[in-house]
């Protein structure tokens, strides 16, 4: 091989290298211990999250404006909460999926793919030795015209994913409803916190109280700011609040 032919592959190799390293360097990243293996969490923005643990990538509502996915790991799992733009993204889905990938969503969102897996409010399934649970995900308050809530009861989920002895709650659009209050042994939460479609800090705030996440994440927040929810949780002391980029 000539010393040109070389230093051209080396350049371009080096190219793809540093996209690739930005697009992940570019997200917050926790790592959290299980009895079996780290979690990693990756913070895409406003709903979307991507989790890996055991050799598995799961992408939470996945949106392509907010990732290039095409740098990002393939999808093992994709988790959709509702069939919403600013949760369900069909092109962003294609670029995760590769074979053997399951999608699961509510009815509207998985009717969207030609494969996807309904999950209605209170089912449980095992997928890929993850526990799900499906939570209902609803407006009680915040309405778009009278008796016309943003997100109708029924229709979207949160979900409860069970990784090892870590139980991860992704509440979706919702308020602060008597299931979610009702939620027991979850150690970390995302609440969202964007108005008018979700939850007031306040709300998120009684929701905490009620079910005590070891950790909780607000999300899906918006224009609100999370400081608000911190101020009224300092005295939660069982409760650690984690602000991550989730605008």
């Amino acid at each position: 091989m000539s010393p040109r032919r070389l230093l051209t592959i080396v350049f371009f190799s080096g190219l793809l290298m540093a996209a690739t390293s930005f697009e992940t360097a570019d997200f917050e990243r926790d790592t959290l211990p299980t009895t079996q293996g780290d979690l990693v969490i990756t913070f895409i923005g406003h709903g979307t999250l991507m989790l890996e643990w055991g050799g598995k990538t799961i992408h939470i509502d996945p949106v392509g404006n907010l990732a290039d996915y095409s740098l990002l790991p393939k999808a093992d799992l994709i988790l959709v909460t509702h069939e919403h733009g600013d949760h369900l993204d069909l092109k962003a889905v294609r670029l995760l999926s590769k074979e053997g990938t399951r999608f699961i969503g509510n009815a509207a969102a998985a009717e969207k793919t030609s494969e996807g897996t309904v999950m209605k409010n209170g089912q449980t399934l095992e997928v890929q030795g993850i526990k799900i649970e499906a939570i209902p995900a609803y407006n009680i308050v915040h309405m778009r015209s009278a008796g016309n809530p943003y997100h109708p009861k029924g229709q979207g989920n949160g979900y409860v994913l069970t990784f090892a002895d870590k139980r991860v709650y992704i509440a979706g659009d919702t308020e602060n409803t008597p299931e979610m209050k009702a939620l027991q042994n979850i150690d970390v939460a995302f609440l969202p916190m964007n108005l008018p479609y979700t939850m007031t800090p306040e709300m998120v705030a009684d929701a905490a109280r009620a079910f005590r996440p070891k950790i909780l994440y607000p999300y899906h927040y918006g224009d609100t700011d999370p400081a608000r929810l911190t101020g009224l949780l300092k005295n939660e002391t069982a409760i650690e609040v984690r602000v991550r980029r989730m605008q």
